[in-house]
């Protein structure tokens, strides 16, 4: 094995963990910028639009469902519903499995409108350069995923 291919000794990898954050703070801050702008466009802010996605993937869902996934508080997941339904993306429909959360479903207009702005996302990410490779964005996952794993039990609340 090469040197490459070895773990890391924990000193070593809490230093490149930390190389790892520090580009993370503003490529996150650089990317909800750049979301924000498309807010302009399809009317959609950042926060509404990670619920559209989201219900597109796994509709439907409930807001304390949402908010575990996304790692966000209940509350703010719940304002961030109430403006997709107020904008016509999203409805309200009674969960048979528990009377007190509610179903949060797409509306055809709220499918229409993440479909727009992922297209919009699409074509922005298709300008990342760099020659990556698949085994190089599986890496990159991997790792952003284990990162995740290890802060599971700070309370978002």
């Amino acid at each position: 094995m090469n040197d490459i291919d070895r773990p890391l000794a924990p000193d070593e990898l809490g230093e490149r963990i930390t190389e790892v954050f520090d580009l993370i703070g503003p490529l996150y801050r650089r990317a909800f910028r750049k979301v924000e702008q498309g807010e302009q466009i399809e009317g959609a802010s950042v926060g509404v639009r990670s619920v559209l996605d989201l219900l597109r993937r796994y509709e439907p869902m409930t807001v304390p469902q949402m908010g575990r996934i996304m790692a966000l508080s209940r509350q703010f997941v719940q304002r961030m519903v109430n403006d997709a339904v107020a904008h016509g993306w999203a409805e309200v429909t009674p969960n048979p499995a528990h009377q007190r959360s509610s179903l949060i479903r797409l509306t055809d207009e709220g499918r229409s409108t993440i479909t727009t702005v992922l297209a919009r996302e699409h074509a922005l990410n298709r300008q990342v350069g760099g020659d990556l490779t698949d085994a190089e964005i599986t890496a990159c996952v991997r790792v952003l995923k284990q990162l995740l794993a290890t802060f599971d039990h700070v309370d978002v609340e």
